[in-house]
């Protein structure tokens, strides 16, 4: 949702390739309460951990949507988005759910729906009677059989296809699946936007009960992104809308806010770690632990997916969860490294220290090693929460991570998620991850053509499968043309600060190979450097040929002296 008005451009030059897969973004908002104790935190989170539910585009693009709230672990909330439903498109707000399949919203008439939220929105009740599109779902379609093996549906006497969730904490939601428009507002590579609609499959909640009717956290519903069939991932993945991925980012700083992509986030830097198979949730196989580069004594098994264990990634989660058995170990070493610097005590049955010092100085890196010989780093910020209170002017940190007794789950939350960009590739079932400043705007293509390059690219290694994403060689023999085009600035900013734009195009067919959207002027080097890494390291073909009409306010000397390194023609 990007309005334009362009003043001025400047064109420069690019390779050749047709090129598309399609990308959906959407931005997080996150709401907040006031500062609230671990102990709190750790009560919410059991609630959220009961929502891990017990048992036609033509144009490709990026969405923008609104970022609202901060990020603070004591200011607890949760991530949500806005989306647009119906004909006329009505817009709700939608909790983002990686623990559950289906998108529901409260239908009218409900009862138990909220009216009213603390949040900064209006509650709206989703009307099938208002919308021209909106149509039910009986038990004779398809796609009402599709939920049946995650028993995300059934049917009723009358032929009806239903649902009735309930959850740990003592809510539930039920009601009846419903066909509408999901209305979609996508900015394409030649930077002008355009409305584009798809149908999904959805729930219309006429019941909510327990927390789920609380005015404090009240949204529209949730939007599920689970693996199964129903979820809307995989409905707009299975009619070639979107890629079967989705990736987010979660900001830890006090700006908050996210982002969440219905695509793939790709970087050079990401590293991946693969799903384990038949899993409801996103489990992942976490082999071991390290702190201060020391591995600790746990045996394996604790961390393997059975029926009531196993490593999940769960966004939704605030905290991260470890076994009783991994939490005392981890903790114990935590606290052996930093005792000559800090003095630990226990505060309302937590682990926490004073400390005089920057924890970055004194409290050691933490490592977690996962199938396929990969590692997440986390600083002390991902495991240590700062406690409101103060002793004199020292400060008070507390562990982060939490234990969970007589389970076998390990879970981890945002506090180990924040500033990651997270993709889960659902096509290829891997989780990949790399640490990243989720204030940015990420790095989201926008393609016109047949395949999408920079996703093509990020397949591995292997390089003869990025090969058979490319055109013909007679096409490939004009390699090395590339077109640049800056635009702006925009008089209104994106949501993410951007108001300029660098789309990199193919030369000799005229095609877009991606957008990048700036927040400023003197990124366009940098961003072009990049795209040229991965396109040369993966083709194997030199960019030799740079055009510019010398507009230089986009292009400084940097792009002068990479041309004369390079030995490019201008």
């Amino acid at each position: 949702m990007l309005a334009l008005n362009i003043r001025a451009f400047a064109v420069v030059a690019v390779m050749v390739a047709t090129v598309a897969e399609k990308s959906v973004m959407l931005s997080l908002e996150r709401r907040n309460d006031q500062g609230m104790e671990v102990s709190q935190l750790r009560a919410r989170d059991q609630h959220r951990h009961g929502r891990l539910l017990k048992e036609q585009i033509n144009s490709s693009g990026i969405v923008d949507f609104p970022v609202k709230g901060t990020y603070n672990p004591f200011l607890v909330g949760l991530y949500y988005t806005r989306i647009q439903l119906g004909s006329p498109p009505r817009e709700f707000y939608v909790q983002i759910d990686t623990g559950s399949d289906v998108l529901w919203v409260g239908c009218d008439p409900c009862f138990g729906c909220p009216l009213s939220t603390d949040l900064n929105f209006e509650l709206e009740l989703y009307s099938p009677s208002k919308s021209t599109t909106s149509s039910s779902i009986s038990c004779s379609d398809s796609r009402c059989a599709l939920g049946y093996a995650s028993s995300d549906s059934t049917c009723s006497i009358s032929n009806d296809c239903i649902y009735d969730f309930h959850y740990g904490d003592g809510s539930g939601t039920s009601g009846y699946y419903v066909s509408d428009s999901m209305n979609l507002d996508i900015i394409l590579g030649n930077s002008k936007s355009t409305n584009s609609i798809a149908d999904v499959a959805f729930g219309c909640s006429t019941l909510e009960t327990g927390d789920l009717t609380s005015t404090d956290r009240a949204v529209n519903g949730i939007f599920g992104f689970g693996q199964a069939s129903l979820s809307v991932i995989s409905q707009l993945s299975s009619k070639g809308i979107t890629p079967h991925a989705f990736s987010h980012c979660l900001n830890g700083g006090n700006s908050g806010g996210g982002i969440l992509v219905l695509g793939q986030v790709v970087d050079p830097n990401m590293v991946y770690t693969p799903i384990v198979p038949s899993q409801p949730h996103y489990n992942v196989n976490l082999q071991s632990i390290y702190v201060d580069g020391k591995k600790l004594s746990i045996d394996p098994s604790v961390f393997a997916t059975s029926e009531d264990g196993g490593t999940i990634v769960d966004s939704g989660t605030t905290l991260a969860y470890f076994p009783q058995e991994a939490y005392d170990t981890f903790v114990q070493a935590i606290t052996q490294s930093v005792s000559q610097s800090v003095q630990p005590f226990t505060y309302k049955g937590n682990q926490c220290y004073i400390t005089n010092s920057s924890i970055s100085e004194i409290f050691p890196p933490v490592a977690l090693n996962f199938g396929g010989a990969v590692t997440m780093k986390l600083t002390p910020i991902n495991y240590l929460l700062q406690e409101n209170s103060r002793r004199q002017s020292a400060e008070v940190w507390c562990i982060g991570i939490q234990p969970i007794s007589g389970q076998g789950f390990t879970i981890l939350g945002d506090i180990i998620l924040q500033n990651k960009i997270v993709v889960y590739d659902l096509a290829a079932q891997r989780i990949g991850w790399m640490n990243s400043n989720c204030s940015l705007s990420v790095n989201v293509s926008t393609i016109n053509g047949t395949y999408e390059l920079i996703n093509a690219g990020q397949t591995g290694n292997n390089s003869s499968a990025f090969h058979k994403l490319l055109p013909s060689a007679s096409i490939l023999s004009f390699i090395g043309h590339i077109s640049l085009l800056h635009a702006g600035p925009s008089m209104t900013e994106t949501h993410g600060g951007g108001r300029y734009f660098m789309t990199i195009t193919d030369d000799y067919s005229r095609k877009v190979w991606t957008t990048f959207i700036l927040r400023a002027k003197n990124e366009a080097y940098e961003k072009f450097k990049y795209w040229l890494q991965i396109v040369e390291n993966k083709t194997e073909w030199r960019v030799k040929h740079l055009r510019t009409d010398n507009v230089l306010e986009y292009l400084y000397e940097k792009f002068n002296q990479l041309c004369r390194a390079r030995d490019h023609k201008t």
